[in-house]
């Protein structure tokens, strides 16, 4: 062991109850799985809230967007033209600004659409985040409520006797056009 010389006691035990405070907070550390375990499935799905309790999440959060008829969702953005299929199936429904925002769509309509990846347009075209995982269109994912998710955290804590909690952040909806 190296020791090393200190003139000022006051100052050697400021320093020691610092680092042994802070390896303290390391092993206190609390995990939110932002979006679930967006690395693994497309952001917010049930999937990646799954996935995100398996691994072992303290909290999981979800992004709530309301749509039109008043339902809440859980979606990142307050636009659905990042992560679903909505240009292609209501074209004509986009804003001046050209996005598509939730809280111009039913629930109905909006559980209508595919989820998938996020993307960005580039040169015309959608380009995955993530390109090797999901294919874009994948049927299999869409937005869930928040209804649902409630429910399936409430189910796998039920299950594994766990105590998963949630980590609600409500968006604020732009709502002129």
């Amino acid at each position: 062991m190296m020791v090393i010389p200190c003139e000022n006691p006051l100052l050697f035990s400021l320093v020691t109850a610092l680092v042994m405070s802070s390896t303290q907070s390391l092993a206190d550390k609390i995990v939110i799985a932002h979006r679930g375990a967006s690395g693994y499935f497309p952001e917010h799905t049930l999937e990646a809230k799954a996935m995100a309790y398996g691994m072992g999440a303290h909290y999981i959060e979800q992004d709530v967007v309301m749509t039109k008829d008043d339902h809440l969702i859980v979606l990142h953005d307050i636009t659905l033209d990042r992560t679903t299929d909505v240009d292609e199936q209501y074209p004509n429904r986009a804003r001046n600004d050209g996005r598509f925002y939730a809280i111009d769509f039913t629930l109905e309509e909006i559980r209508g659409l595919k989820a998938s990846e996020g993307f960005r347009i580039e040169n015309g075209e959608k380009v995955q985040g993530y390109s090797n995982r999901f294919p874009m269109g994948s049927s299999f994912f869409r937005v869930p409520t928040l209804e649902e998710e409630i429910q399936l955290i409430q189910g796998m804590n039920k299950s594994t006797g766990k105590d998963i909690g949630i980590y609600p952040e409500i968006k604020k909806t732009r709502v002129s056009s």
